[in-house]
C-alpha cells in the first residue's frame, strides 16, 4: 500500500494535476517532507505567480492557512481574497504573513468584514514589508481609527496604490484628515480610492490641502461621496497649484452648477489633468457651459465624462460646439 512518503513521484504529480489552486496552494503544504519537495518542484506550484481565491467562504481558519503558505512560497505576486469572511481574525494571520513575504506585490482584501482591527493588523505589518504596493480594503466597516492607522503605516511604506471604497467603510472627517496628512508626507502613493466614503465638503478640504503639496499622487477617486459645490471648490482650488494628478473622479458627489464654475476654473489653468469624471451630478445646461468654456482652452483633458447630468439638448450642443475646437477630448 502506497501512501505519500512512498507514492512515485509522476503519481503524486498527477494527484495534484486534479486539484484546485487553494488545495494545491494551502491543503498540501506540511503534509510531509517529501510531499513539500515534490511540491515545491511541480510545475503549475512552482510557477504560480497569481491566485484568485475570491467568493470561497475561506473565513478566518482558512485564511491561516493561506498565511501560513504566504511564508514559504516563492512566486506568487498578486492575491485575491475578495468576499470570504475572513474578519479581524484572518486578517492578523494574512498580515503576519507580509512581515517575512517579500513578493507579494497586489492584495485584495475588499469585503471581508475586517474593521478597524483588522486594518491596524494591515497596518502594523506595512511598516516592515517593503514589497506591497497595491492594496484592496474596499466594504471593510474600517472607520476613522482604521483609517487612521493605514494612514500612519503610508509614512514608511512604498505602496503606491490603495483603495478603501465602500459604503461599508466609514472614514468620515477625522478618518479624512488622517489620510489627508499621509498625503502630505508620503512620496510614493500613486493611486488614492475614497469612493462611497460619507466623505463632505469639509472632508475634500482636507484632501484638497494635501494635494496642494503632494507631489506624486496621479489618481484620486471621490465617487459618490456628497462633497457638492463647496467641496467642488476646494478640489478645484487644489487643481490650481497640483501639477501630479491626472485622473480625478468626482462623480455622483452632488455636484451643481457652481461646483461646475469652479472645476471649469481651474481647467483654465491646470495643464496636467487629463482624465475628469462629472457623471452623476446636477451641473445642468449653466455648468455645462462653464464647462464648454473651458474645453476651448484647456489642452491637456482627453477623457470627459458628464453622463446624467441633466444636460438638455441645449447643453449638450454647448459642449458639443467646444469639441469641435478641442478635438483631443473623448466624450465618455
Amino acid at each position: 500500500m502506497h501512501t505519500f512518503s512512498t507514492l512515485p513521484v509522476e503519481i503524486v504529480y498527477r494527484i495534484m494535476d486534479h486539484q484546485n489552486e487553494l488545495t494545491l496552494f494551502c491543503s498540501m503544504q506540511k503534509v510531509c517532507r517529501r510531499l513539500n519537495q515534490i511540491l515545491s518542484t511541480y510545475e503549475r506550484y512552482r510557477t504560480l505567480t497569481t491566485l484568485n481565491l475570491s467568493y470561497n467562504r475561506i473565513g478566518n481558519k482558512r485564511a491561516q492557512h493561506i498565511a501560513d503558505s504566504l511564508g514559504t512560497h516563492t512566486t506568487l505576486t498578486t492575491l485575491n481574497l475578495g468576499h470570504n469572511e475572513i474578519g479581524d481574525e484572518g486578517a492578523q494571520y494574512i498580515a503576519d504573513a507580509l512581515r517575512t513575504n517579500t513578493t507579494l506585490t497586489t492584495l485584495n482584501l475588499g469585503h471581508n468584514e475586517i474593521g478597524d482591527e483588522g486594518a491596524q493588523y494591515i497596518a502594523d505589518a506595512l511598516r516592515t514589508n517593503t514589497t506591497l504596493t497595491t492594496l484592496n480594503l474596499n466594504y471593510n466597516g474600517i472607520g476613522n481609527k482604521g483609517a487612521q492607522h493605514i494612514a500612519d503605516s503610508l509614512g514608511t511604506h512604498t505602496v503606491i496604490s490603495i483603495s478603501f471604497h465602500g459604503s461599508y467603510n466609514r472614514i468620515y472627517d477625522k478618518g479624512a484628515k488622517h489620510i489627508a496628512d499621509a498625503l502630505r508626507a508620503n512620496t510614493t502613493l500613486t493611486t488614492l480610492n475614497l469612493g462611497h466614503n460619507g466623505i463632505g465638503a469639509k472632508e475634500a478640504e482636507h484632501i484638497a490641502g494635501a494635494l496642494r503639496t503632494n507631489t506624486t499622487l496621479s489618481a484620486l477617486d471621490l465617487y459618490d461621496n456628497g462633497i457638492g459645490d463647496k467641496g467642488a471648490q476646494h478640489i478645484a482650488d487644489a487643481l490650481l497649484t497640483n501639477t501630479t494628478l491626472t485622473t480625478l473622479n468626482l462623480g455622483s458627489n452632488r455636484i451643481g452648477a457652481e461646483g461646475a464654475q469652479h472645476i471649469a476654473d481651474a481647467l483654465l489653468t491646470n495643464t496636467t489633468l487629463t482624465t475628469l469624471d462629472l457623471s452623476c451630478n446636477r451641473i445642468g445646461d449653466e455648468g455645462a457651459q462653464y464647462i464648454a468654456d473651458a474645453l476651448r482652452t484647456n489642452t491637456t483633458v482627453t477623457t470627459l465624462n458628464l453622463d446624467r447630468n441633466g444636460i438638455s439638448a441645449e447643453g449638450a450642443q454647448l459642449i458639443a460646439d467646444a469639441l469641435r475646437r478641442n478635438a483631443s477630448v473623448n466624450m465618455v
